[in-house]
Parts: C-alpha cells; structure tokens; sequence
C-alpha cells in the first residue's frame, strides 16, 4: 500500500467517525451564544482561538499515468496578545508529501515539504471588517528534491473576512518571491489566493466552500493558474471534552496548466483550544 493511500484511509477514517461525534450545542457550552461564537471562531484565521488544523488534500488523476498527489498539511494557529489593541496571530504550515512522477506507475517520492509561516497583525477589538496584514515566508525545509522547491521565499500576506449573521465571508492571499536558494533551483514568483464562503446551520452544522487559487508568474502562458471550483460541508463537534472542526470538501480545476490534476479531495479537521473564561 502506498503512502499516499495509508495517509488518505487514516484521515478518511478520523472523519467519518468524527462526523458521528456529539455536536457543540447550548448543552455543551454555558449558552447557544457561546457556541455560535466557537463556530464563527473557527471560520476566522485571525481569531483569538488556537487551532490546529490538520488538513489533506488528494489530487487525482494527475499527468498521462493517472497518478495521485497527496499533500498533508498540518497548519496550527495560535494568537499571541502584544497589547491590548492588537494580536499577532501565527499560522505555521508543515506539509508532508506524495510527488509521483505523472508519467510513470509506481515512482515518486515522500517527504517533509517547504514550511510556509505566516505572521498576521490584527486588531485584538475589530469591527464589522476583520482583518489581519504581516509577511509570509517559504523554508527550504524539503527533505526530498521534489517534495520542495528548494529556495527561501518572503511576501506580503493579507486577510480579510465579515461575519454577518449565519455568514462569514473572506479572502486570504499572498505572494512569494524567492531571495534565497541555490541557483540550480528555479526562482519562485507565486501568487495564492483563499476565499472561503460559510453559511452556518443548526448542531454545529455548515456549507462551505473554500477553493485556494494559485499562480505561477514565471509559467508558461496558460499554465499560469490553478482555480478551482467546488465545495463541501462541515462540523463543529467534540473529541471528548475536546472540540473539533471537520470539513469535508471536493474541487474542479476549471483553470489548471498542462498535464495537472483536474479535480481534487480535501479532508481536514481541526483541534481547538478556546480561551475559558476567567
């Protein structure tokens, strides 16, 4: 069995379960507005709520052999107060690989991918708009010479979201350029945006989708972009006396370069830390 296939049937399997587990209700928590609140929280990246996400994500169907991508991210976030105006909130995320080689059956390789750290500066007390702004980095943390790209990357990042009602509505994105690295490494010019859409319902419940759209700069024309289309559904629920988020979704890739993965399956489910009340 592959690495890829064992990692996939292990998150598969935690989800499944999970989705069965008690949901966050006003029974759990000391009231229905508390629960709600946990529930926007964890949609929010810049929320002062630790959570760490541990997210997978399958490509199918990837160059002439038809192989699979599997990139297992585990992404914490953890809020840091500097002041009583404003947060630090650092979001870290390590992926471990599956890279086959899209033309050949049963070759690729799996390892620890390039780190990528965020550091968000957000107002501890924010508006109707929240917000969050810092620079995000790229490590050469790669274990294997095509788990990573092999040079140090740094650029702005910038999040914004709203929360009206059952809704929270956002986007994060961000552009790397390389700085550093060796020189047989191809630099790195790469653009990601995330927008994500929740609409919340009853018993921990909701809709989302969430598609990270990516562009490589320095490709080939046409074979700049990656957009992908799709969705899913979520819950908040608990693992024990912990709470989770767990989100099923699938994507279409209606703009991808030549030879890429034309649909896609992200399993995740996040642990969470709320604060207790003092």
């Amino acid at each position: 069995m592959s690495q890829s296939t064992t990692c996939r049937r292990l998150v598969l399997a935690l989800l499944t379960v999970s989705f069965l587990i008690i949901p966050v209700s006003a029974e759990d928590k000391p009231d229905a507005d508390e629960a709600e609140k946990l529930l926007k929280d964890t949609q929010n990246p810049v929320a002062s709520l630790i959570s760490v996400p541990v997210q997978n994500n399958t490509n199918f169907n990837l160059g002439s052999a038809n192989r699979t991508q599997d990139i297992l991210n585990i992404q914490p976030v953890v809020p840091v107060g500097l002041s009583e105006n404003w947060n630090l909130i650092v979001r870290w995320i390590t992926p471990v690989v599956w890279q086959p080689v899209p033309t050949q059956k049963n070759i690729g390789a799996y390892g620890l991918g390039d780190m990528v750290p965020t550091f968000f500066l957000s107002p501890a007390k924010p508006g109707a708009l929240i917000w969050g702004i810092g620079p995000v980095f790229q490590l050469p943390t790669a274990t294997n010479f095509d788990t990573g790209q092999g040079k140090f990357g740094l650029g702005p990042s910038i999040v914004l979201l709203t929360q009206p009602g059952h809704w929270t509505i956002g986007v994060l994105a961000n552009n790397v350029w390389s700085v550093g690295g060796p020189q047989g490494r191809p630099r790195i010019n790469q653009f990601l945006m995330q927008y994500f859409i929740n609409y919340n319902l009853e018993k921990g419940w909701y809709l989302t989708t969430s598609p990270i759209v990516t562009a490589d700069w320095r490709a080939s024309k046409g074979n700049e972009w990656v957009a992908p289309v799709g969705g899913g559904v979520g819950r908040v629920c608990r693992l024990g006396p912990m709470p989770a988020n767990i989100t099923v979704q699938f994507y279409g890739n209606a703009a991808r370069p030549s030879g890429s993965s034309p649909w896609g399956m992200r399993l995740q489910m996040a642990f969470l830390f709320p604060k207790k009340p003092k």
